[in-house]
């Protein structure tokens, strides 16, 4: 019987490698957490990233997951336009805004998170790319929820309560969606983890229609200049982002 194929394997620990850490990994790191000379490693990153397994950012040239594994099998193929068309904007706004970025679409019943660029600080991230968040207790859940883009799987399914400010119940949700509807954009205030939150506001395709959700997340007094209360300013560059790429998607304006 034949042996295992070791560039594969090689292949297999590199992405293991990149899905493990909270960042953006150079060359020599990889080459050096793996034991492997940087020809070697560089040319199996090359190859990862020809077949969108692995992504270079244009700017520091290190190395993350690519959006193939996100949907790899699935039918999912049109998120590839959404995230890159995203990439420079989500840069920009993490940047103006000193927060988080993250990007979400619909998948059974959940978000998933299809970009994400970490903080501009030096603290410790985790990559949440791949993640799912519930749609009723995430921003980029609400906006989803509040255009149609996604439904809760049952539609009158039960809403679990991940802190004491979750909304449990379809009345409380269906006003808060309402409010999205009504604002533009959706909050999310320790709803999900006590002391964090995000915003939200939806990016929009061809026609009009909600195709996903770009938003920040961070600790809550980062987020709010008040008790509950958003900052305006960061409401302001995250609408204008969504704006930015809606436009690079395709639809007119709103």
């Amino acid at each position: 019987m034949a042996g295992p194929v070791q560039s594969i394997e090689r292949a297999a620990a590199i992405l293991r490698l990149l899905a493990g850490g909270p960042r953006r990994l150079g060359l020599g790191e990889v080459a050096a957490s793996l034991g492997l000379a940087k020809g070697t490693a560089h040319g199996i990153l090359r190859t990862l990233q020809h077949v969108d397994f692995v992504e270079q950012d244009a700017a520091t040239g290190k190395y993350q997951l690519g959006a193939a594994l996100l949907h790899l099998g699935t039918s999912y193929l049109d998120v590839n336009e959404l995230r890159s068309r995203s990439l420079n904007w989500a840069d920009a706004l993490a940047a103006r805004s000193g927060e988080a970025v993250r990007l979400g679409t619909p998948l059974e019943g959940k978000v998933l998170v299809v970009h994400h660029v970490f903080r501009p600080d030096d603290t410790l991230q985790t990559l949440d790319v791949g993640s799912l968040l519930p749609l009723h207790a995430s921003s980029l859940g609400k906006v989803l929820l509040a255009y149609g883009t996604a439904t809760l799987e049952p539609p009158d399914a039960e809403l679990e309560a991940y802190t004491r400010h979750t909304l449990v119940t379809q009345e409380r949700l269906g006003r808060a969606l309402a409010e999205v509807r009504e604002l533009g954009w959706a909050a999310e205030l320790q709803e999900m983890s006590m002391g964090e939150g995000g915003l939200a506001a939806p990016i929009r395709g061809q026609g009009g229609l909600v195709v996903g959700a770009i938003g920040l997340s961070g600790p809550v007094e980062r987020l709010c200049d008040g008790p509950g209360h958003p900052r305006p300013s960061l409401i302001t560059l995250l609408r204008e982002a969504a704006r930015a790429i809606s436009r690079d998607l395709g639809a007119a304006r709103w």
